[in-house]
């Protein structure tokens, strides 16, 4: 739905008026209600988090849910990726954590 609307104002420099226009813009959500089970606790604590930072406890649900989904997006590997896997052979006998905290040691102690 699109509400137009004007206001009119005076310019104090040059002694004119001006009228703006302006137009606001109302879009519906569909909202549906859900009903989750949890442990009390949680819902307290949740509770005392949304009152804490100025947010309602559905805003973050959804929110953390959109998350979820968003991480499931990255998780996807790229073409490149996937035709370089299984590219490089490791002997068996490499700890590669090991090799790679030794080399970030080096890397930023050196």
């Amino acid at each position: 739905m699109r509400f137009p609307f004007t206001t009119s104002l005076f310019h104090p420099f040059t002694n004119d008026y001006f009228t703006r226009i302006f137009e606001r813009i109302i879009t519906r959500v569909m909202i549906t209600k859900l009903t989750l089970t949890l442990n009390q606790q949680v819902i307290e604590s949740a509770k005392a988090y949304a009152k804490r930072n100025g947010k309602s406890l559905s805003s973050i649900v959804e929110s953390s849910l959109r998350s979820l989904e968003q991480t499931e997006e990255k998780r996807t590997v790229s073409p490149e990726v996937k035709r370089l896997l299984g590219s490089v052979k490791l002997r068996k006998d490499i700890d590669y954590k090991k090799e790679l905290q030794e080399a970030l040691i080096k890397k930023h102690l050196s």
